[in-house]
């Protein structure tokens, strides 16, 4: 089993060629603790980060990231990869940028992506940047605005308050102008209620309707058993987790003081919430898989970033401990970044779920699409001393149950 020292060396080693070599020759084996499960999924961050914020912040993205499509779509999808290879990314790494920098060398690293992070802002909302993206154009940009906007209000310290005068000016620019594109009426309601929320934090002006539609419309579309519907329809699928249950969760955190009524909403998302989380850890199998069902498989790890926003939170349900979220999460995590062909020889991600399998892509789906995985690793915001990384390895619901163990029954809420 590769020590946590080989671990650090690998993803501190400059450029992507030492993590890429290191994940190449390594066979996993359950550790004993969370230190080791920690530092692989900082060497994760550092593959997914590395190629698309030293890039941006050099703004040369748009000229070094290949954009991988669906067949007959490239053209189109040009407009769109490069901001949501950014927004996605940052999405999932935004709580662990926000935690107080160390003399670790994990705390090192960070310091460096958030450094990164905030000259990559800048390149891609500066009108006059080699990267500058598209905010208006197609029916896209407010989906990554959103997410964009979703990494804001979850690392406001270092992405946010640390940015410079002029580089807030223009991120507030590129959010606003979101608002000449119309929502489908399905969770894309929920990018603009996130864009608008994010406004509300930064202190600018922003639209209550827009907001409060999301949600009243939303509430109309639960389904029932912690789970809502995509639009009217229920969605065998991923997307409670993708988008719909994280973003109700923090634009309503995010307004909560504003209304009584806002507050009321939140306590009744974060209850259905709590159960999907619960739903989600009893789908990890024992061999560290999960039911490949629904669109968007592409999307990877990130299928699980409901649970682990919980975790984050600390509001896991009672019947799932931290210990059995990490190590669950760490073996389907292990799974999909080490098969095959998952990085492409430069070390950006490929379509596929489980390694290059271009037939999972469907006509949205590119390059920049598939780092919306790294939100299935929201508990890195979660210190190194919190108990989801000290406490010792724990089988999950899955291993338990098919290895014989007499649990508690399932029940709906």
């Amino acid at each position: 089993m590769a020590t946590r020292r080989e671990i650090l060396r690998a993803i501190t080693a400059t450029g992507i060629a030492g993590a890429s070599a290191y994940n190449a020759g390594t066979t996993y084996k359950q550790p004993t603790s969370g230190s080791d499960d920690r530092a692989y999924w900082v060497s994760v961050v550092k593959r997914l980060a590395e190629p698309v914020l030293v890039n941006l912040a050099g703004q040369r993205l748009k000229e070094k990231m290949p954009v991988e499509c669906w067949a007959g779509s490239e053209t189109d999808r040009r407009l769109y990869s490069h901001l949501e290879a950014f927004a996605r990314l940052l999405a999932g790494i935004a709580p662990w940028l926000e935690l107080e920098v160390k003399s670790s060398e994990e705390g090192k690293l960070r310091e460096r992506y958030a450094e990164l992070s905030r000259q990559a802002l800048d390149a891609a909302t500066d009108p006059r940047s080699r990267d500058y993206m598209n905010f208006t154009e197609g029916g896209q940009p407010l989906v990554d605005a959103a997410f964009l906007a979703q990494a804001i209000i979850r690392a406001p310290r270092e992405l946010w308050s640390k940015l410079a005068a002029k580089s807030k000016a223009n991120v507030i620019k590129a959010l606003q102008a979101t608002r000449v594109i119309t929502p489908n009426f399905n969770n894309w309601l929920l990018f603009t209620a996130m864009i608008e929320a994010a406004l509300a934090m930064i202190g600018e002006p922003w639209d209550r309707v827009r907001v409060e539609y999301a949600v009243r419309q939303h509430e109309q579309w639960y389904k029932g058993d912690g789970i809502y519907g995509d639009g009217a329809n229920f969605h065998c699928d991923y997307y409670n987790s993708f988008v719909i249950q994280p973003m109700l969760l923090d634009v309503l955190k995010t307004i909560a003081k504003d209304s009584p009524e806002y507050e009321e909403w939140h306590k009744k998302v974060l209850v259905r919430a709590r159960r999907y989380a619960e739903i989600q850890e009893r789908m990890i199998s024992p061999e560290g898989t999960f039911p490949a069902v629904g669109r968007s498989l592409a999307y990877r790890f990130g299928a699980f970033q409901l649970l682990g926003q919980m975790a984050l939170l600390r509001q896991l349900p009672k019947s799932i401990t931290a210990a059995q979220v990490r190590c669950g999460v760490t073996a389907i995590v292990r799974r999909m970044v080490e098969a095959p062909n998952t990085f492409d020889s430069q070390g950006w991600l490929t379509i596929g779920f489980c390694g290059h399998q271009p037939k999972i892509g469907e006509q949205y789906i590119s390059t920049g699409s598939l780092y919306l995985c790294s939100v299935g690793l929201l508990p890195l915001g979660l210190p190194a001393d919190d108990e989801l990384w000290t406490a010792a390895a724990a089988d999950w619901t899955a291993k338990k149950i098919w290895a014989g163990q007499n649990l508690d029954a399932d029940h709906a809420i």
